[in-house]
């Protein structure tokens, strides 16, 4: 069985303020099933977008995890927020949570079966 969204927000919140690094929701949506893309963001001011992985990820020992791919690697604000807007126009209740971190680890499980490069 699948993490609500919100308690897996949460959760992703609170792992990445333990490591001393910010978080934050820019936007919420549904809590049971809203699909989560991540902004992360460098000191640099370019970011990594993050979003849903697709379901031919999925297998029968990730079914219930959520997994996640990078959409857009090192990009300026601009082209990440243009995205999520088509995005939105597609599902309005999906969730942006953005996150100030250089290296995010294993914070993020990222659809390849990776621990996340950065």
């Amino acid at each position: 069985m699948r993490l609500r969204t919100d308690i897996f927000v949460s959760a992703l919140l609170r792992r990445v303020f333990a490591k001393g690094d910010f978080a934050a929701v820019e936007a919420k949506g549904a809590d049971e099933a809203g699909a989560i893309f991540i902004r992360q963001h460098f000191r640099d001011g370019l970011e990594t977008l993050y979003g849903p992985a697709p379901q031919s990820l999925f297998d029968d020992e990730t079914s219930g995890e959520r997994l996640f791919e990078k959409r857009l690697t090192r990009e300026k604000p601009d082209r990440v927020r243009e995205m999520l807007e088509r995005e939105r126009k597609f599902d309005p209740d999906l969730w942006i949570v953005e996150l100030e971190a250089d290296e995010l680890g294993d914070i993020v499980p990222l659809g390849d079966g990776r621990e996340n490069p950065l």
